[in-house]
């Protein structure tokens, strides 16, 4: 077997050892920002502050994530980003896949102006007074729909997602199940869901992401700092530094100002980031399979 295996050329190996090592290049650049922003949130503020964390943790502390813990706003933003995300990803789920599957219907009359009446969306806006005052108008201001309701459904999710309908589904599959009697709704229940694994969950992460990390819209909306995201608390301890002086009474003799700030920063980067990296790999193996196939065929 070894011999009937083709010998790499000079030239081959060459490409083989600079391709790796560009790869490998890459690697570290993404990899470095990762490694700091870990050892930095278990290291001490002083040492944070003075620029003596490169890779490793100086002087370990955990004085950063104690003040996340002890710092009440923080919790409740985390517990709103969690049901909103939850509650947005759901609904996201359902919009697309009613969307989708009628439009990967070949006897559905009229879906391509339909199609392309989705796409104008996407290049044309009516742009950010409009949309405030269309949320104002419907009596959502302050409230999580302001969050959910806009952006409920992606037309990039009912692309992909029509393009796996019509990719996976055949023609066939849909007249035996009406010749044994079975519905649209039926069979969207209990054949099209069942069959379409990979791209919902593709879709639920994308869904999932957009709504976990945006801030913009509950900036805009929310005006109680009780429904705030986790987002929006984690944008003004990075951009405005914005610190509850009751943390700092609580740390005072573990770290100065500036360092419970620096503090802050990365502990809050490791935390929010926590629950999306829990969900990946449950989802990872459907993801790249859902990904490739929702995007074969326009």
């Amino acid at each position: 077997m070894e011999a009937a295996r083709m010998k790499e050329s000079r030239t081959d190996r060459w490409f083989n050892v600079i391709n790796y090592g560009i790869l490998g290049l890459f690697f570290l650049t993404v990899l470095y920002p990762l490694v700091f922003i870990v050892s930095a949130s278990f290291s001490s503020g002083e040492a944070v502050v003075s620029g003596k964390v490169w890779l490793w943790p100086v002087n370990p502390s955990l004085a950063g994530y104690r003040a996340v813990l002890e710092h009440k706003l923080l919790w409740t933003s985390f517990g709103n980003s969690l049901v909103y995300t939850a509650v947005g990803t759901l609904i996201n789920i359902v919009l697309t896949v009613m969307a989708a599957y009628p439009l990967s219907r070949k006897d559905l009359y009229g879906k391509n102006v339909i199609m392309i009446l989705f796409v104008f969306t996407t290049m044309f806006s009516g742009g950010l007074i409009p949309n405030y005052l269309l949320v104002k108008d419907l009596g959502m201001l302050n409230t999580m729909w302001a969050l959910i309701i806009p952006g409920a459904m992606s037309v990039f999710h009912v692309i992909i997602t029509r393009t796996y309908f019509k990719s996976t589904l055949p023609d066939e599959l849909l007249e035996a199940a009406q010749l044994d009697g079975c519905n649209d709704f039926k069979f969207v229940w209990k054949i099209v869901l069942p069959l379409s694994g990979p791209i919902i969950a593709v879709i639920t992460l994308y869904a999932a992401v957009n709504i976990w990390n945006q801030y913009f819209n509950a900036m805009l909306y929310l005006k109680t700092p009780s429904k705030y995201p986790l987002q929006l608390v984690l944008r003004d301890i990075l951009i405005q530094n914005q610190v509850d002086e009751t943390m700092l009474s609580n740390l005072a003799e573990q770290a100065s100002r500036e360092g419970l700030r620096a503090l802050l920063k990365y502990s809050l980067i490791i935390v929010s980031s926590l629950p999306l990296m829990i969900v990946y790999p449950f989802v990872q193996k459907h993801f790249v399979k859902g990904v490739m196939i929702g995007s074969l065929k326009g």
